[in-house]
């Protein structure tokens, strides 16, 4: 079974939790790993001794940086539309 995820890390992020987080890349949900095992056996009642294989490959990446706005180049002045309808 192949799920696709974002792994987003940004040790300066304010909260712990937000450190490292692993989302659905559509629905942005953080994902039940509990349930995709209980899946994988089948949902039958029962304790199961199981082993899990991660593989991960980095398939796209983005860089997060931090910048200050005020290096930001100014935006043009916008035309009142008034002006423009004279």
């Amino acid at each position: 079974m192949t799920k696709h995820y974002i792994l987003t890390l940004d040790p300066s992020a304010k909260y712990e939790w937000d450190r490292c987080t692993v989302r659905n890349p559509i629905t942005a949900d953080r994902p039940d790993f509990a349930h995709l095992l209980a899946e994988a056996v089948g949902q039958e009642s029962g304790s199961y001794l199981i082993s899990v294989e991660i593989q991960v490959q980095v398939l796209d990446q983005t860089y997060t940086e931090s910048f200050d706005r005020s290096e930001l180049p100014a935006l043009p002045q916008l035309v009142a539309l008034k002006e423009l309808a004279a």
